[in-house]
């Protein structure tokens, strides 16, 4: 696993791919936060981080996607899939190593929003008047969002050999699941607790809700399973063609 982690992430960092993932990440939430009179912490009358954690995802929705279409859509387009498999690795192995390469990208995008963070506690008045619980729970939420949309987007690429497909596809299921069951849940149909549990199927009820800087088991466990869900499936995928 170890050697397809490390060959990925030399891509990745080899290429401008990586540097663009980085760049516009850092570019539109710095927009936001800092230059956009509507959102701009300059013009709120407290010190917050919300801006970046709520224009995150919707970045993240199409960013993720472009970083994992290449995974398995390019080995399968110039026919190095078969190459790949015959290593002496198994397909969990090809998966996890690819997974964890294309998150510590996404991770490396995330690490430079510390500086908002410091120039944020900068202009709290007083100095540090900062909710910092709230802070760290929506850090903790960013990297658990960022991991499932990745884990989407690894599914995506095996689907297809064709990455702008891949892509498309991911950039729906990413967008599907952390938004659509919130408006699902307000349909007439879903009445009493049927709302609320609809509403639990979705990623945005658990990142809103881990945001508050409450670690809850149950969110954990959602993310976790939602994480392993889309790498089993990534698996099926890839043996099926041990199947025919």
């Amino acid at each position: 696993m170890g050697a397809v982690y490390f060959k990925e992430l030399s891509a990745f960092l080899s290429s401008l791919i990586g540097y663009v993932v980085i760049t516009v990440f850092l570019l539109l939430t710095g927009l936001f936060m800092w230059v956009f009179k509507a959102t701009s912490i300059l013009d709120y009358n407290y010190a917050g981080m919300d801006q970046l954690f709520s224009i995150a995802p919707m970045v993240f929705t199409f960013l993720i996607p472009a970083v994992t279409m290449r995974s398995f859509a390019e080995e399968k387009q110039y026919g190095t899939i078969e190459l790949l498999t015959t290593k002496p690795l198994t397909d969990f192995q090809i998966i996890l190593g690819k997974y964890f390469a294309s998150f510590t990208l996404v991770a490396f995008a995330l690490i430079p929003t510390l500086i908002y963070f410091y120039s944020v506690y900068q202009l709290g008045s007083p100095k540090g008047n900062l909710d910092i619980g709230a802070t760290v729970g929506s850090y903790i939420g960013l990297f658990f969002l960022a991991a499932i949309f990745v884990a989407i987007g690894i599914f995506c690429s095996s689907l297809s050999r064709n990455q702008i497909v891949s892509f498309l596809l991911a950039a729906f299921l990413c967008f599907f699941m952390h938004w659509v069951f919130d408006y699902l849940s307000v349909l007439p149909i879903f009445f009493g607790k049927l709302d609320y549990l609809v509403q639990q199927l979705g990623i945005n009820h658990h990142y809103m809700s881990i945001s508050k800087g409450k670690i809850d088991s149950r969110d954990v466990i959602y993310f976790i399973s939602i994480i392993s869900l889309f790498l089993w499936f990534t698996y099926v995928v890839l043996s099926k063609r041990k199947w025919v």
